[in-house]
């Protein structure tokens, strides 16, 4: 399948571009998508939607305050978005800046710390920092939104850019499909018999990079760190045995648990890194459904999507939702998908 990235583009009125979050996560609308059947639904009722004995597989990657706005030695101004934190002190950043530091310079940081560019690294650049890199980007650091959302981060942002259930710091974006439950949603489904995992991907700026290659097949995935925890691995293999279906929340955990499932669907636990591109053609070995807000045109999500959906269905789901006004991106409306080659 020789696929383009006009395969994935579609028009979005920018209306449709949610810019805040909704009063509460599970007043969100969600909708289901079952092959060419769709259905307009309200988050709030996923419980009824799923059946006792699946489970739910979340990411419990939390966001880290990844920009950083400096100065370089000559006074330059630079904006650094950390990619990922690779050792006590040292990460791997974006930075922007009208000439690209050189290995050895000194980058000032938000008025407070100075940090050693070491090397470039492809698009990104090594940096040392003089202390705990995390503790230092925590503390003087600006929540990343993402380039869509047109205000600064603000209180209600660094509350609702969160999922409640976010506990391992490292991502630069939100685990957005996550953002739509709350603690009264985790708990009614579990009162029906729904089983709850967790996964850990640490999501990268990558995720917002454009797909630069009109060819997707010559396209290089950025590369992300994930964990799988051995009690994950054990309660996705008695769910299955039980019939019970998997059902990743967002494209990362999706991502995770198709990383690390060998080619007969059996999952390992333990940390690596994943570059896996799914587009349309790939065949899937664990995950059933799939929970996830809408994505950007040719975006690797989107084409993520359409390879567990369908193109056809995603693009006719696409079209469904501008015209009956969902919210899109981050903070907009989630669909629910079912697998197109189980349905």
């Amino acid at each position: 399948m020789n696929l383009t990235l006009d395969d994935f583009d579609y028009p979005l009125p920018a209306d449709r571009i949610a810019q805040h979050p909704l009063s509460e996560r599970a007043a969100s609308r969600l909708l289901v998508m079952r092959g060419a059947h769709l259905e307009d639904r309200r988050f709030v009722e996923l419980p009824d939607l799923l059946a006792a004995g699946d489970i739910l597989v979340f990411n419990d990657s939390r966001v880290i305050h990844a920009r950083l706005i400096g100065r370089k030695e000559t006074g330059g101004a630079i904006e650094v978005l950390i990619e990922r934190i690779i050792a006590p002190r040292e990460a791997l950043a974006h930075i922007r800046a009208s000439k690209s530091p050189r290995a050895g310079m000194k980058l000032t940081l938000a008025d407070a710390f100075t940090v050693e560019v070491l090397a470039r690294e492809g698009e990104l650049f090594r940096l040392r920092f003089p202390d705990d890199a995390l503790s230092l980007i925590e503390r003087f650091g600006q929540l990343p939104l993402p380039p869509y959302i047109d205000h600064p981060a603000n209180a209600q942002d660094e509350e609702r850019y969160q999922t409640v259930f976010a506990r391992t710091p490292g991502s630069v974006a939100a685990p957005t499909a996550g953002l739509h439950f709350d603690a009264a949603l985790l708990e009614r489904l579990q009162e029906r018999g729904i089983l709850l995992a967790r996964v850990t991907l640490h999501v990268g700026a990558g995720t917002f990079q454009p797909v630069r290659v009109r060819n997707i097949a010559a396209h290089t995935m950025h590369r992300e760190r994930y964990h799988v925890p051995p009690e994950t691995v054990m309660a996705i293999a008695q769910a299955r045995a039980r019939g019970g279906r998997v059902i990743a929340v967002g494209t990362t955990s999706l991502r995770t648990l198709e990383s690390a499932s060998d080619e007969a669907g059996q999952l390992r636990s333990g940390e690596d890194e994943t570059a896996l591109f799914i587009v349309p053609g790939y065949r899937f070995k664990l995950v059933d459904l799939l929970i996830t807000n809408f994505h950007l045109p040719k975006s690797t999500l989107l084409m993520l999507v359409s390879a567990f959906g369908g193109m056809t269905e995603t693009r006719a789901a696409y079209r469904h939702a501008i015209e009956a006004g969902y919210r899109f991106f981050s903070y907009g409306d989630a669909m629910l998908i079912h697998r197109h080659d189980r349905i």
